[in-house]
């Protein structure tokens, strides 16, 4: 009977330690997790990715500025991906960091149906071409945003978003 109760004992703290550990090796599962983003580039520890986080609205700029998302539903939500001042800074979110960049040139919006941009820094050059594809209060574009690293690694995304005062 001794023997009996040994063994039920030794089984019963080995079945639960055995237990404890899946538990604790095992990742929680919550059903909210968002899988990555596809349109996202990758992540700056991924070597030759490029990382374009969504940002909100800088509060730098006052006035006339030019915003962008990756798509409509993007740009209806607020989910930025670049922003300018309409003059000489640019704000994207780029490999973890929030980066405040100069334009280097721009088009005037008024002349053109036609958006062109490029900024650049020491480790990224960005270039931004859009069609003007509806007039109102602010002028809405679809076009596509190039980032190229200083290391060669380029990507390119769609962009939809509006310029205006």
């Amino acid at each position: 009977m001794k023997y009996r109760l040994l063994l039920f004992i030794a089984l019963t703290l080995t079945a639960c330690k055995k237990d404890k550990e899946t538990l604790t090796n095992s990742k929680p599962v919550d059903s909210l997790t968002i899988s990555q983003d596809s349109a996202k580039a990758g992540s700056s520890s991924d070597s030759g990715k490029i990382l374009v986080e969504i940002f909100p609205f800088p509060k730098e700029i006052k006035e006339c500025s030019c915003y962008f998302a990756r798509n409509r539903a993007d740009f209806e939500a607020e989910k930025y991906i670049y922003a300018d001042d309409a003059g000489k800074t640019a704000y994207m979110k780029l490999d973890g960091q929030r980066l405040i960049l100069n334009l280097i040139s721009s088009n005037d919006l008024e002349v053109d149906d036609e958006l062109s941009k490029e900024i650049e820094n020491e480790n990224y050059k960005i270039s931004v071409k859009g069609k003007k594809i509806k007039s109102e209060e602010a002028l809405l574009f679809e076009g596509t945003l190039t980032i190229e690293k200083a290391d060669g690694t380029t990507v390119s995304l769609p962009i939809y978003g509006e310029c205006g005062c």
